[in-house]
């Protein structure tokens, strides 16, 4: 069992350092932290003005 879960967790790491080498994924991750950031300093509701998980296209 605990080889399993070595095996997932290392197939979870090689797909986050994948998604981190794309310049998109990176940019919409930066974009919904600073959003979820300033929504917690302006103490807006959840989601905000806007929805965090909106993405550019």
């Amino acid at each position: 069992m605990v080889h399993r879960e070595k095996h997932l967790g290392s197939v979870q790491l090689e797909t986050l350092r994948n998604k981190i080498n794309d310049n998109d994924y990176l940019y919409e991750a930066i974009q919904r932290l600073a959003l979820v950031l300033s929504n917690e300093i302006f103490q807006m509701p959840p989601g905000g003005k806007y929805n965090e998980r909106k993405r550019r296209k």
